[in-house]
Formats: structure tokens, C-alpha cells, sequence
């Protein structure tokens, strides 16, 4: 497996250099992610020249996904420091595309990927809130510059719908603790939030992401849902799948801004998330649905 995973991230880190090379050469001053991205990626080529046949392929791997997860952050600044120019769409799935090799390399490397995996739970995590994070600072700044107005074709309401599935898959790869009357626990408060699957801040953000991005989704194309309807037409299987996104799109963002209310007015009353927002979205939810 070490020759496999090493070939396939030698080809990845080639990639990953000559991208590398560009960046530093456009920046105004060296920055510090493309400095340790470089370091990275010598580390990974010592290693691979050293001994590939008999190299940790989870050492490769994590180099790998280091180098990349550094260089694109440098990328996603410039972008978010642009304000999201009107042709970064093809660049945000750019970077959604590198962020996704490791993943790609060690579903293709792994022999038996139900009893073995080349990424660590908290990596997966990692790289899945970048690209669903990414998604969302897009769709927040087209939509308060752009503001698409009902019946506009061009919102790209698939890229919504993965940045929503990006973010909540960041909650399947660790299984939330079971809270039981026979387990004690020291902090209460620590262990309802574990037994929600919320690990850091990082996880309650992603819960209010997802509710934001299904409330774009409604509002943005909910309308498709009347016009639908009018229709006297049967519906065609392409109808039907919008019908159906246009329901996730409420039924998710329902679910995961309850929990998300529940999580900071419980647990973390006293930690300053503030609910507003939240609150105002699910109102948004409610009327839409009656």
C-alpha cells in the first residue's frame, strides 16, 4: 500500500508545487501558509525519496493534505478580500476539487476502507468544512451584492446544495457519546454538546452555514415551487427533483437551526452565541411551508 499511496501523492505534490510556485510568485510578501506549505511538500519529497516502498502511507497523506489545505486558504483569502468577483464560481470549484484528492487518493488507496482509513476523523472534518465554508462565503457575498431576483435561472442552486451536503457531512465521521443514567460525567454541559456531535465552534458554525444556505435555497428558488404547481402539465422527473430539493432545503434547515437555538440557549447560554438570526430564518421556514 505504501508504493501505491506514494506514487499517487507524488503526482499530487508535483501538481501541488508547480501551483505553489504561481502563488508565491504573485504575492506581495511571503506569506506564512505558502512558507509552511512548502514545507510540507519538501518534507513529503524527503520521505518518498528516502524510502517510498516502506513510508507511513497515513505520513504521505497527512503531508499532503497539510500542504494543500494551506495553499488553498491563502487562495480563499484572496478571494473573500476581492469580495467574490463576478467570475469566482469556476475558482471556488477549483479549489473544492483540490481540497477533495486526499480524500479521492484514500478511498483508491484503502484495501479495506471499513476497517481502515489513510485520514484521520478530525482531517475529514477539516477538509470538509473548508469546501463547505467556501461555498457558504460565496453565496454570502453574491447574494448581498447580486440579490437574484425570483425566476433568474442562473442561481446556481446545485453549488448551494453541495456546500450544504460538505458542511453536514463534517458531522458523520465521529460518533456522538450516549448519555446514560450508569456513565458520570464532570461537565454536563460538555457532554450534551458531545452527545450532539458538536466537537468545537467549528461544528455550531456549520450548523448555522446550513441554515443560511437552505434559507438562500427558498428564497432564491422556492419559487420554482409555485410555478410548478400551476402547471397543469404532469411533472417531469426534472419537477420532481426540484420539488424535492426545495423541501430539503427547508426540512434541513429546519432541523439543524432547532438544534442549533436548543445547543446555544442551553449548553452555551452563557457563551454569547447569539440566536437571533437563527430565529429569523425559522420564521422564514414556517411561513414559506404554510
Amino acid at each position: 500500500m505504501a508504493a501505491i499511496v506514494a506514487r499517487g501523492v507524488e503526482g499530487l505534490a508535483e501538481r501541488a508545487r508547480g501551483r505553489l510556485l504561481l502563488l508565491r510568485g504573485a504575492a506581495a510578501t511571503p506569506d506564512p501558509f505558502l512558507v509552511r506549505a512548502s514545507e510540507s511538500l519538501d518534507a513529503l519529497k524527503a520521505l518518498c525519496t528516502e524510502d517510498k516502498e516502506n513510508a507511513n502511507p497515513s505520513n504521505l497523506l497527512e503531508l499532503y493534505t497539510q500542504a494543500i489545505l494551506d495553499m488553498t486558504y491563502f487562495e480563499e483569502n484572496k478571494l473573500v478580500d476581492e469580495d467574490f468577483p463576478g467570475d469566482s464560481l469556476q475558482k471556488v470549484k477549483e479549489l473544492i476539487s483540490v481540497l477533495s484528492e486526499p480524500e479521492i487518493l484514500a478511498k483508491e488507496s484503502n484495501l479495506h476502507p471499513e476497517k481502515y482509513t489513510l485520514l484521520e476523523a478530525e482531517v475529514l472534518e477539516c477538509l470538509y468544512w473548508r469546501r463547505g465554508a467556501l461555498l457558504y462565503m460565496y453565496f454570502y457575498s453574491v447574494t448581498k451584492r447580486e440579490r437574484w431576483p425570483a425566476g433568474k435561472a442562473a442561481f446556481p442552486r446545485k453549488d448551494l446544495s453541495d456546500g450544504i451536503h460538505f458542511l453536514l457531512k463534517m458531522f458523520t465521521f465521529r460518533c456522538p457519546i450516549q448519555l446514560s443514567d450508569g456513565v458520570n460525567f464532570q461537565d454536563i454541559d460538555t457532554a450534551k454538546l458531545l452527545s450532539e456531535g458538536i466537537y468545537s465552534d467549528t461544528h455550531l458554525l456549520a450548523m448555522m452555514y446550513v441554515g443560511e444556505m437552505c434559507y438562500w435555497g427558498l428564497k432564491y428558488c422556492g419559487h420554482e415551487k409555485a410555478e410548478h404547481n400551476e402547471e397543469a402539465a404532469p411533472s417531469n422527473d426534472l419537477d420532481c427533483s426540484v420539488q424535492k430539493e426545495i423541501v430539503d432545503f427547508r426540512e434541513i434547515g429546519e432541523r439543524i437551526l432547532k438544534r442549533y437555538v436548543s445547543v446555544c440557549e442551553g449548553s452555551l447560554q452563557e457563551q454569547g452565541w447569539n440566536t437571533t438570526n437563527a430565529k429569523r430564518i425559522l420564521d422564514f421556514f414556517w411561513n414559506f411551508a404554510n
